[in-house]
């Protein structure tokens, strides 16, 4: 899969079925908005089709509720995913206007924003999770704001990834190169994988 420009970032994503299983449980959403863009991983819990039901319904609840603020979105997947056995996700938001990103995760899909120029301190960002469970235990969410310049790459990740996978990488190459790359070097292989790389290309010129 090559990467794909949506709104005002270039993505791929890279992903793999847990062996034995014919359907993964980890889904992602990429979406325009009036803003800028939005972007999700969401791992629906343990394996199978129900994980896989519960991640695709709630994938479908953010992409038509694109337009809410991101804890809004986390709120809203939390009533529909009451019948489901739940799901854990990350999720941020670009806007192209005031050039930030606001994310926010329940769960454990890790996420990671890599700085393009090397005089940006810290060079790399890590997000807070809050432990939970969407559709089940949803905790007291907090949502970060930070600043983004064009070539800042975002990387979410399931937890069939180490989450050890940031500490060597750097921002630039081809997205769908980066994605690969990481599925491939640490990947575990006893979980569904997935991994989406987004790099933010700013206001159009």
């Amino acid at each position: 899969m090559a990467a794909v420009t949506t709104g005002v970032i270039e993505w791929a994503v890279a992903e793999m079925v847990l062996p034995g299983q014919v359907e993964s449980g980890d889904r992602y959403l990429v979406t325009p908005t009036p803003d800028g863009a939005l972007v999700a991983v969401v791992d629906g819990l343990g394996h199978g089709a129900e994980a896989a039901g519960a991640a695709l319904a709630a994938v479908t609840c953010l992409e038509r509720a694109a337009r809410q603020p991101v804890i809004s979105l986390i709120q809203s997947c939390h009533g529909r995913l009451a019948a489901t056995r739940g799901a854990v996700m990350s999720v941020a938001a670009f806007n192209v206007r005031e050039e930030t990103m606001t994310w926010v995760g329940v769960g454990t899909v890790e996420g990671v924003l890599l700085r393009a120029h090397s005089t940006v301190s810290p060079r790399r960002e890590s997000l807070l999770l809050r432990g939970g469970v969407v559709g089940v235990h949803l905790p007291a969410l907090f949502a970060s704001i930070i600043p983004v310049v064009r070539g800042d790459t975002l990387i979410l990740a399931t937890d069939g990834v180490r989450n050890d996978f940031a500490e060597h990488l750097v921002p630039g190459g081809p997205a769908q190169q980066l994605a690969d790359r990481i599925v491939a070097n640490w990947g575990t292989r006893t979980d569904d994988t997935l991994v989406l790389v987004a790099r933010y290309l700013g206001p159009a010129a």
